[in-house]
C-alpha cells in the first residue's frame, strides 16, 4: 500500500511539472558587464533543484564521513561490552559446573576488559556491579579451589567497591560470602563479625534460616 501511495504521489508530481513547464514561457536574465544572458525560468528552476540535490547529498556525504570515527569507536564499545558479559557468562557457567579454574580465569578476564573500559573513559553505570560479582566468583572459586590467600585478595576487592554508591546493592552478597567463609573455615568469631556488618533485616533472616 505504502508503495502505491509513493507511485501516485510522484506521478500526480510529474503531472503537475509538465503542466507548468509546457505553460511557462518566463526567462530569467542575469547581466554580468558588459555581457548579458537570458535563461528559460524552466532551466533557471531546474539548475536550481538540482544544486539543491548536490548540495544535499554532499553534506550528507560529509557527515556520514565525519561521523565514521564516533561509529568505529562506538562499535568497539559494544564488541567490549559483549565480550566482557560474555566472559561472565563463562565464569558463571563454569563455576556452576564445578569448573573452579576456568571460572576464575575467566573472572579475570572480564576484569581485565572492564579496567581496560574504564581507562578509556567507555565504562557504563553498572561497572562496579560488575567489578563485584566478577571478584565473587573469583573469590568463590578460590574457596572451592581451597586458595584461601587468592579469595581474600579478590574479597577485599569486592568489599570495597561494595561500598561505593554504584554498586551498594551487591555489598549484602559479599557479606554473607564472607559469613559463609567464615563458617567454613570454623572461625566463628570471624563469622559473628561479618554477620554483625549485615543490616538488620538480612542478619534476621539468616538466623531465622
Amino acid at each position: 500500500m505504502r508503495w502505491t501511495l509513493w507511485f501516485i504521489g510522484l506521478f500526480g508530481i510529474a503531472v503537475a511539472t509538465a503542466l507548468f513547464v509546457s505553460g511557462n514561457d518566463g526567462t530569467v536574465t542575469v547581466y554580468w558587464p558588459p555581457h548579458r544572458v537570458d535563461l528559460s525560468l524552466n532551466m533557471v528552476v531546474l539548475v536550481l533543484v538540482l544544486l539543491f540535490g548536490l548540495i544535499h547529498f554532499a553534506l550528507r556525504a560529509l557527515t556520514a564521513l565525519f561521523s565514521l570515527p564516533g561509529q568505529a569507536r562506538q562499535w568497539r564499545l559494544r564488541y567490549q561490552e559483549r565480550a566482557m558479559h560474555g566472559a561472565l557468562l563463562d565464569a558463571l557457567t563454569h563455576f556452576v559446573a564445578g569448573r573452579f579454574i576456568r571460572a576464575r580465569k575467566a573472572a579475570l578476564v572480564v576484569l581485565a576488559r572492564e579496567a581496560a573500559l574504564t581507562q578509556t573513559g567507555d565504562a557504563d553505570g553498572d561497572a562496579e556491579r560488575l567489578r563485584v560479582l566478577a571478584h565473587l566468583v573469583a573469590a568463590e572459586s578460590s574457596q572451592a579451589l581451597q586458595d584461601r590467600a587468592t579469595r581474600d585478595l579478590h574479597f577485599e576487592q569486592a568489599l570495597l567497591r561494595s561500598g561505593r554508591a554504584q554498586a551498594a546493592s551487591t555489598r549484602d552478597s559479599v557479606l554473607l560470602r564472607a559469613v559463609r567463609w567464615a563458617l567454613e573455615d570454623r572461625d566463628a568469631p570471624a563469622a559473628l563479625n561479618w554477620l554483625g556488618q549485615l543490616p538488620s533485616g538480612v542478619a534476621r533472616r539468616t538466623e531465622m534460616g
